[in-house]
């Protein structure tokens, strides 16, 4: 019997667990965190994932339970092979791994009803992806399922399933070292032991909560973000695989970050999720000058969100605020409820103006009569497709989803910069075994999750990270158990 140590306790971690326990390996997890704050930057997620769909039968297939009303009156799409890997590619700039990410789209639908067999329930993401036309609900973006419960539902079911199959979970475990060597690995120090074993997968997650590491590598200023999930993700597993000799991979000066709001604290507090602001897509954004400084309604939400918090970090101060109107309010979703949220409301926008402190008046008023009177109001407004209702004649246009500011009460959302995840880390193979410097596997040595680089660059495609957790979790499981 193969024993086994699982570094994490995330998605991917305990994927990849339980995957390695159902082929008949002794698994321990090492979880760096106590037993209240366990479950990774997971359990910070929405619990989207990204998958694979031909239409409704195979919605059905993730979600046993959805009723034929649901069918009539949902709108789902399908989402093929071709584009999701053209999503990856493109939001990559061409530079993601072309085997890796390969193995990605071809295993998301198999891997998620292997979750969906294994106790997570999924269910269709109606409050976030799906907007209400003419009585039906219409999918947009790519994205259209989310676990019961969000990030912690997921994780409660991953550790249901882990715990029944007699999964050694310990908290408060610290991996300091890796025993071994470029060309194999036996086992890792862990708070200040040695422990043995026939296989060790990291599944640690990366260095975004690390403020140095943040400042080296993301540069100046990084070290202002606010981090979105978990306080542990310094980065240190990966510092000691590559004290063995493994290979970096992946875009070091790259992360996802997102909106978020300027009154969260300083790290992700599991009791008060959704701080992040995502739908920037339905009115606009202004920095301290009272400017606008990007095209809002360039693409879906799904596929702009992921590099706003970089967006807003390098304007003055490192803040902004999103402006919406009563047209827009009304069909935010619950993220943007969240009690202690930074909410500024008034009856006009000149009172609006003068709750917002630190910007600048004039300007802001400026810039939304000059918005507003830019809209293309002959074009049809349609959240759930591209609509090219844009905007005619600024200098920064709005492609789509433009509606003039007009109608009272009008809010606005003070936003920063948080950070959810790093791109750069460990270079694996499609075993999900960890390579080398000279391109080479180190033998007992796998990766899953946020510490494996080389998926993505610059951008992100929303709910592609649960999905690549659990895909290489799956697979690193699978041949850990068989090394």
């Amino acid at each position: 019997m193969q024993d086994i140590l699982v570094v994490g306790a995330g998605n991917a971690a305990l994927c990849a667990a339980i995957s390695a326990a159902e082929m008949g390996a002794r698994v321990t997890v090492l979880e760096r965190a106590p037993e209240e704050a366990r479950g990774g930057n997971s359990a910070f997620t929405g619990g989207c994932f990204r998958t694979v769909y031909d239409g409704v039968d195979d919605i059905q297939r993730l979600v046993p339970d959805l009723t034929p009303e649901e069918r009539a009156t949902s709108d789902f799409g399908r989402y093929d092979a071709g584009k999701f890997y053209a999503d990856l590619c493109e939001l990559s700039g061409y530079r993601a791994d072309p085997i890796l990410i390969d193995l990605l789209v071809q295993q998301s639908l198999p891997t998620l009803l292997w979750m969906r067999d294994r106790g997570v329930r999924f269910l269709p993401a109606y409050g976030r992806q799906s907007f209400k036309v003419e009585g039906r609900n219409i999918f947009w973006g790519g994205l259209t399922v989310e676990t019961a419960g969000g990030g912690q539902g997921l994780m409660d079911a991953l550790f249901r399933r882990a715990e029944a199959l007699g999964i050694e979970i310990r908290y408060d475990h610290k991996v300091e070292r890796l025993l071994g060597h470029r060309r194999r690995v036996e086992g890792v120090v862990v708070n200040g032991e040695e422990r043995k074993a026939d296989a060790v997968i990291l599944a640690a997650g990366g260095f975004h909560a690390n403020t140095e590491r943040r400042v080296r590598y993301l540069g100046q200023g990084w070290d202002l973000a606010k981090v979105r999930g978990s306080r542990y993700n310094s980065g240190n597993v990966i510092d000691a695989a590559f004290a063995i000799g493994a290979r970096s991979h992946g875009n070091w000066s790259g992360c996802h970050s997102v909106f978020f709001d300027a009154g969260a604290e300083d790290f992700g507090n599991i009791a008060v999720l959704n701080q992040q602001k995502n739908y920037f897509t339905l009115g606009i954004v202004v920095n301290r000058d009272g400017q606008r400084f990007f095209d809002e309604g360039a693409d879906f939400r799904n596929y702009t969100y992921s590099k706003m918090g970089g967006a807003i970090l390098k304007q003055p101060g490192g803040t902004g605020w999103q402006i919406f109107d009563a047209q827009s309010t009304a069909i935010l979703p619950d993220e943007y409820r969240t009690p202690r949220a930074a909410r500024f409301e008034a009856a006009t926008l000149e009172a609006l103006a003068a709750k917002l402190e630190g910007i600048d008046r004039a300007a802001f008023l400026r810039t939304i009569a000059e918005f507003n009177g830019a809209v293309d109001e002959a074009v049809p407004f349609n959240p759930a497709i591209k609509d090219g209702r844009g905007t005619r004649g600024l200098a920064i246009e709005k492609s789509n989803w433009a509606r003039a500011l007009s109608q009272p009460p009008f809010v606005a959302y003070e936003v920063t910069c948080g950070i959810t995840l790093t791109y750069g880390g460990l270079a694996i193979d499609e075993d999900a075994r960890v390579q080398n410097e000279e391109g080479e596997p180190i033998a007992g040595l796998f990766a899953a999750g946020e510490l494996v680089g080389g998926l993505y660059y610059d951008r992100y495609p929303g709910g592609a990270g649960l999905t690549s957790g659990a895909v290489f979790g799956r697979i690193a499981g699978m041949n850990a158990a068989m090394a």
